[in-house]
């Protein structure tokens, strides 16, 4: 069934607010601590658009809507967005919600800046009308993959929830390290408990063991129990999605989170930008923001900067995302078209393996930069 395109955002001149839809993960099963972090860095930055004039005169009015990690729910608040007469969608964590949301909007001709799902192929035929910020899937865990055979890690293994992502992480970990004389181990956690999982470990001579699971279940009982068994005193363990980057990984596992590498999109250093925005955000959050809260603030960062040359005409905005050159707080950010996606990829995002401290789990150790 076609369903008929909504009309664009009109473009008034009387200085009526300029919507944004933002899509967010806030209650469970969504992973609820990066949807506040990335909603956190959304609404600071429309707050120092709308402290500076707004665009054009006109305030940016952010319409929030909670995904709650729910695909189904995710296309039902884009068709519900735009039948509001927003100009773009910003946000969303979760890959397969964020494939979900951006297959509707290109649908519906509606502009959506994804700011942190990874996934390589977010709509089902390539589309001008979609942009992200974050490098894909493939990047990032290949960086991943170069740090586990640069520290030795030939044999690796995985435990994993049935997932599109973590399929797709698993697959391209395989393809990189098999060339390169690694081997990848699967650990279906649906049916092993973590005490048969450790006992895998040791049969399959695993030297790494990569949680692809949710947190805190049944992340947690898994690194607790490897933790606990003498067996495995040598292995690492790793959460390349990231994890461990939140503050509710180190208050549920304390020292047993620590040494646990994963991905961040970080440089080494912020510049100034990003010095004084991480300053608001850690005021606005109570903790120390995290790589998401900063993807959050340059997606809107950039939509400010297109909807003041589109005048938020959402045809105009979608042809804008080749010519963006913006500065971001972790740098310049540009968007070009990357084998493999079909979409508007962002270029230049610096890539991390980082992990917590163990002499500090408050802090975090760069191991490797990609």
């Amino acid at each position: 069934m076609n369903t008929p395109e909504p009309p664009p955002a009109a473009e008034p001149s009387d200085g009526s607010p300029l919507r944004i839809g933002v899509l967010v993960p806030l209650s469970r099963p969504g992973w609820v601590e990066a949807g506040h972090h990335l909603l956190a860095g959304i609404e600071w930055a429309a707050q120092e658009a709308n402290d500076a004039g707004g665009i054009a005169g006109r305030p940016l009015e952010l319409l929030v809507r909670d995904t709650a990690a729910d695909p189904g729910r995710a296309a039902a608040a884009v068709d519900e967005l735009a039948g509001l007469g927003v100009a773009a969608l910003a946000g969303e964590y979760h890959s397969v919600v964020a494939r979900s949301a951006a297959t509707r909007a290109d649908a519906l001709g509606l502009p959506f800046l994804c700011s942190s799902a990874v996934l390589d192929i977010l709509t089902e035929q390539p589309t001008d009308r979609v942009a992200r910020l974050p490098p894909p899937q493939s990047h990032g865990w290949r960086v991943y993959a170069d740090f586990l055979l640069g520290a030795g890690h030939t044999r690796v293994a995985v435990a994993a929830e049935p997932s599109v992502y973590w399929a797709a992480g698993t697959a391209i970990l395989r393809e990189y390290l098999a060339p390169r004389g690694g081997t990848v181990v699967d650990l279906d956690v649906r049916a092993l408990t973590p005490a048969a999982v450790c006992d895998e470990l040791v049969r399959r001579r695993a030297t790494a063991l990569l949680l692809l699971v949710g947190h805190p279940e049944p992340a947690v009982p898994l690194v607790r129990a490897v933790r606990d068994d003498r067996r495995l005193a040598d292995i690492l363990v790793g959460a390349p999605a990231g994890q461990p980057e939140f503050s509710a990984w180190a208050t549920s596992l304390g020292a047993d989170g620590a040494a646990v590498p994963f991905l961040r999109y970080l440089p080494e250093r912020l510049g100034p930008l990003g010095r004084r925005v991480g300053a608001a955000l850690r005021e606005r959050l109570d903790e120390a923001p995290s790589f998401v809260a900063f993807e959050g603030y340059d997606t809107i960062t950039v939509l400010a900067d297109v909807l003041r040359s589109s005048g938020g005409d959402r045809a105009r905005t979608a042809a804008s995302w080749p010519h963006v050159a913006v500065e971001g707080t972790r740098g310049q950010i540009r968007f070009a078209r990357t084998p493999g996606s079909g979409v508007w990829q962002g270029t230049r995002t610096p890539v991390q393996v980082v992990d917590r401290d163990p002499a500090d789990p408050g802090r975090f150790r760069i191991l490797h930069v990609g």
